[in-house]
């Protein structure tokens, strides 16, 4: 059942929820504590299930904002490399973390 996606679990669930209700007593072992107990379980599912796309949301958002730093501190870096090479002796490279190669 987890090859699922969660809203077809929740939307399967539901159906069979309301198909529980509308055959009340023509199932057996399955009484009104147990429906209310799963409709419970689908709301909260329902619930974590919007949480988390919202959540991803946020993720992606955060993660191009970070990429886009990423690329400007990665300018930065370039440039100053390239002027500590240009301005430094290659044996004082080293203290900037750059290897002793041109």
């Amino acid at each position: 059942m987890m090859n699922k996606s969660y809203s077809a679990h929740i939307t399967d669930a539901k159906v069979m929820i309301d198909a529980l209700r509308n055959n009340h007593g023509k199932v057996t072992k399955i009484d009104n504590p147990f429906i209310m107990e799963m409709e419970r379980l689908r709301e909260e599912v329902e619930k974590l299930n919007s949480e988390q796309e919202r959540l991803k949301a946020d993720l992606k958002s955060k993660t191009e904002e970070l990429t886009n730093r990423i690329k400007e501190l990665d300018e930065k870096y370039t440039f100053a490399k390239k002027r500590v090479k240009v301005d430094i002796p290659q044996s004082g490279w080293k203290e900037f973390g750059i290897d002793a190669s041109r």
